[in-house]
């Protein structure tokens, strides 16, 4: 394995903050990080698998012009000369955009999704493309036809999915931050087990067209980075209403960066007496409790609450996650069955035999079960914690499901079950690390807030940050 230059190896200790507000003062160039991170790529890749395609020379050439435009004096924006890349599901004119599925391994879009479009308004560089599971449907990193992605930390335990390249690649240092997709946790989750931060936000607050959907009611859009401050900074470019999409919130989004003072002194910080705990690790409870030890000497208070209708919650969110992706996928689930792979048919066919009124129930319910639930938890709390994934990081192989053992379906279907119940009600949550297991795997925690309360999630993990180094550790490239 060839060993990074020293120079170029210090870049990607930078935050995305850092990097954008050290390329506008001219200490270092947005060439500089560009090829630092396709480096990172390069030396990473053979273990992790993060990327399906990546442009070196476009990107090098936009850098290049990034820098012209700082040397001018032109304004820069809040990302500028800054290299991502993201889940390979949005859509870039003219650019491949695989899915991680067979079915369309050659898609070039001739639209370009508007978080992109935001993106680069900002300054920002888009590298490439990221591994993922195939169209988004699975929470663990595995994928058929472009091969599974590793963790950074151990290559035979899972990334989480279905954002799985972007873990991988935020935290193997390659990119500072990069584009997730948020169904049933497919930010939070590869966030949590990579050892990276996440941000869900509220349904409807960032436009979701020209991203490849999986469920209309549940989808969502948001950044994986290194920080709370970081994914501050990206959620601020990309949300937003957007006449392109009919579903996005009308209201303009706060600057969410003023929001992160540090301060959570007198917050109430809920922590769940039913559903989220239940079976949970004992060095997954341990690390959460140390997290909350540590959020209560930041001047937070810790009460106990009961979350209403959380069987309900769950079957309901089931329901309409796997009913409108059968429904997305009804044509081709005719037409090309046998190119998906065994897991992702397995799910989507029986779901075509769900009844039209179990859908419908399900959606008419949302609303009424959200007004409860907002009614009996944050009328007694400001946010409410949970660890990200009750067990240890599981591997790769225990968790694969097209061996059909029922002990791989338990073990996968315990993966999502913390963060599902944040999608079928709406609520904006972030997943932060807070330590590692015995076998050197991270541990996430996650703060849920009530509807628009992105600031204020943000604010907590931000404190939390400052207060604790989980987030600034970084594995090391193995063979």
């Amino acid at each position: 394995m060839r060993a990074m230059d020293p120079s170029r190896s210090a870049l990607l200790d930078l935050t995305l903050v850092e990097a954008a507000n050290a390329i506008a003062t001219g200490a270092v160039t947005s060439v500089a990080l560009t090829e630092a991170a396709l480096d990172a790529f390069e030396i990473w890749n053979p273990s992790i698998n993060a990327t399906i395609w990546l442009d070196r020379e476009e990107a090098l050439e936009k850098a290049t012009a990034l820098d012209r435009k700082r040397a001018a004096g032109e304004t820069l924006g809040p990302l500028h000369g800054v290299p991502l890349a993201h889940k390979d599901m949005y859509y870039q004119t003219g650019k491949l955009s695989t899915c991680g599925s067979k079915i369309r391994a050659n898609f070039k879009p001739d639209v370009t999704a508007t978080v992109i479009d935001r993106l680069h308004s900002a300054g920002s560089i888009t590298l490439g493309g990221l591994n993922m599971a195939e169209f988004a449907q699975n929470p663990t990193g595995h994928n058929t036809h472009f091969g599974d992605c590793h963790n950074p930390w151990k290559r035979d335990y899972c990334t989480g999915g279905s954002s799985s390249g972007s873990g991988a690649a935020v935290s193997a240092r390659c990119v500072t931050a990069a584009l997730g997709s948020d169904t049933g946790g497919s930010i939070r989750l590869p966030a949590g087990i990579c050892g990276v931060t996440g941000i869900k936000a509220t349904q409807g607050r960032v436009s979701r067209y020209g991203v490849m959907p999986l469920s209309h009611s549940c989808d969502n859009v948001g950044p994986l980075a290194r920080t709370a401050r970081d994914c501050a900074r990206v959620l601020s470019v990309i949300a937003g209403p957007d006449p392109r999409d009919p579903t996005a919130l009308a209201d303009p989004p706060p600057d969410y960066e003023t929001a992160l003072t540090g301060d959570i002194r007198g917050l109430k910080v809920g922590v769940p007496t039913n559903y989220y705990l239940e079976g949970i690790n004992e060095e997954v409870q341990a690390a959460f409790d140390a997290a909350l030890a540590s959020m209560k000497d930041l001047g937070a208070t810790i009460i106990s609450v009961e979350l209403p209708l959380m069987d309900t919650i769950s079957t309901y969110g089931n329901i309409l996650s796997r009913c409108e992706s059968v429904t997305i996928h009804s044509d081709w689930l005719r037409t090309r069955p046998q190119d998906y792979s065994v897991h992702v048919g397995s799910r989507n066919f029986p779901s075509a035999a769900i009844p039209a009124s179990y859908y419908l129930e399900a959606l008419s319910r949302r609303g009424p079960i959200l007004r409860t639930f907002a009614k009996e938890v944050f009328s007694k709390v400001d946010v409410f914690a949970s660890p990200t994934i009750r067990t240890k990081v599981p591997t790769l192989d225990a968790t694969r499901m097209d061996t059909g053992k029922p002990e791989n379906i338990k073990a996968f279907s315990a993966v999502s079950l913390n963060t599902r119940p944040a999608n079928y009600l709406g609520l904006p949550a972030i997943s932060t690390p807070c330590g590692f297991d015995s076998d050197g795997l991270p541990i996430g925690l996650m703060i849920h807030g009530r509807p628009l309360g992105e600031a204020r999630i943000l604010r907590v993990a931000d404190a939390y940050q400052k207060a604790t180094e989980w987030h600034k550790r970084r594995p090391k490239p193995t063979v």
